[in-house]
């Protein structure tokens, strides 16, 4: 479907520079709401119901998953390259994974595996640029030139007119937080970061679904008291900033008045039997939130699958002297592999497979070939400081993911690399194709669409790659 705005529109950016973080910000922060914010926030309470708009779920392993440790085993490859998993069939005749992910193979027939990712740089920083942004510099940068497809679809579908639903368009549920963001478009287009972990009995968060009427009326009053100021400020806002702070400050509103907000948020709402089949811990109750959030409108979820259930250095980057490579794998593979399948049958199960995409990614694969190296610490999945342990490195080269949903044929996998897994040989994607799949399932069509920059150059969504067509519906 293409997008109704395309290259030659020439869209400027009216994101402000600065975010006023929702998390921080309190009651105090929403005084400068505006008068023209909250026409908006009435005109979007009666609008009505339009089209159900198509959303992605990414699942982020932040430091690069293992491709044959997984998805793409080599038993055949020699002792130093195939690792100690052995593999196991699974839903789809001719398919393999290793047995660290039984449930995932036992319903592979509700996804499909694309074998045969390739970017070209071989750093944290510039490998996440590539794949969330589409940047193509291999040099690691402190921050993102261009902005992330997710905050790219944030800012353009905001164009489209006022939300029919209370939510933000683009959540996070602990996003990844690390070599990517808005860039030029401006912070208003960031996520509704949502942090902490939603296992807890005391996760809640703040800041939405005020249920106290006083409060609620103290706030529209504070806003109108911006009246006059808000008007002269207009006469020079010649960038168009203060409708792009609007529309972010009508939305903090929204969350904090609406009760339904609260609702969406709330994991006690699911039942004990759902909250199980996730996993009780903070992957499996993160992955659940993301499923309610979209169900209930959220159209850009991401979160990253970090911390304490990875290893010592929580994250997935399983060098030797971080951790003890097959051991991490072994250590997070059963809240990884339970989390996954359950958000993947649930998608289905609950109706959403036509409209939501799911897709689970890192930014590159490990070396095939097994490197040691002493360790620099203990703890989870690492041995004391010293131990010389097996590990695995960065690979750009050749390495997995997995989608779902999104209407596209299912149960088969996509492009193969050679008998060790070092490179891509067949039907080989670049993240450029991995950002126009994704983009043309939101119905955007990325190949002409250009969006200003900081000096006012047109700069294309994607500058290369295009859909890969096995994985659109």
């Amino acid at each position: 479907m293409t997008h109704p705005f395309n290259a030659s529109s020439n869209i400027a950016c009216p994101g402000p520079d600065s975010r006023r973080g929702f998390m921080k910000m309190g009651l105090a922060g929403f005084a400068s709401l505006s008068l023209p914010g909250m026409l908006r926030l009435k005109a979007a309470s009666v609008a009505p119901q339009t089209k159900e708009k198509t959303a992605v779920i990414m699942v982020w392993k932040p430091g690069g998953c293992s491709h044959i440790d997984t998805y793409d085993p080599k038993p055949q490859a020699g002792s130093e390259y195939r690792g100690p998993f052995s593999t196991i069939p699974t839903a789809v005749p001719g398919m393999h994974f290793t047995e660290l992910l039984p449930m995932q193979a036992k319903i592979a027939d509700r996804f499909t595996v694309l074998r045969s990712m390739r970017q070209g740089a071989g750093g944290h920083p510039a490998g996440s640029m590539q794949m969330l942004s589409g940047d193509t510099d291999t040099r690691d940068k402190p921050k993102p030139r261009l902005p992330d497809w997710m905050s790219v679809t944030n800012y353009l579908r905001s164009l489209e007119g006022p939300r029919t639903v209370p939510l933000p368009a683009y959540v996070g549920v602990n996003p990844p937080t690390s070599y990517n963001g808005p860039a030029y478009l401006g912070d208003a287009y960031s996520p509704f970061s949502v942090s902490g972990d939603p296992n807890s009995p005391k996760f809640v968060v703040p800041n939405i679904g005020l249920t106290d009427q006083r409060e609620i009326k103290h706030l529209g009053r504070r806003a109108s008291l911006r009246q006059n100021l808000d008007t002269l400020e207009r006469a020079f806002d010649q960038a168009g900033e203060l409708q792009a702070l609007d529309e972010f400050e009508t939305q903090a509103m929204t969350l904090l008045t609406n009760p339904k907000t609260k609702d969406a948020f709330d994991l006690t709402k699911e039942d004990d039997r759902t909250r199980d089949r996730y996993g009780r811990n903070t992957w499996g109750q993160q992955l659940l939130l993301a499923r309610r959030l979209v169900e209930a409108g959220v159209e850009v979820l991401t979160s990253s699958l970090r911390g304490p259930l990875c290893g010592r250095v929580s994250n997935w980057d399983d060098h030797a002297v971080n951790h003890h490579v097959f051991d991490a794998l072994r250590f997070r593979a059963k809240a990884y592999d339970q989390a996954v399948s359950a958000l993947i049958e649930d998608i289905y199960d609950r109706g959403l497979d036509k409209r939501v995409l799911v897709v689970v990614t890192g930014e590159f694969g490990r070396t095939p070939k097994i490197s040691h190296q002493p360790s620099t610490g203990a703890g989870n999945a690492s041995a004391p400081a010293g131990t010389k342990q097996p590990g695995r490195d960065h690979w750009p080269r050749a390495f997995s993911n997995i989608w779902a949903g999104g209407g596209i044929e299912t149960g088969r996998f996509i492009g193969a690399t050679d008998k060790r897994g070092e490179d891509s040989i067949e039907r080989i994607c670049s993240a450029g194709d991995f950002l126009s799949t994704i983009y043309h399932h939101l119905g955007i069509d990325a190949s002409n669409i250009a969006i200003k920059d900081f000096n006012g150059r047109p700069t294309p969504v994607v500058d290369q790659g295009r859909p890969i067509p096995e994985l659109i519906a």
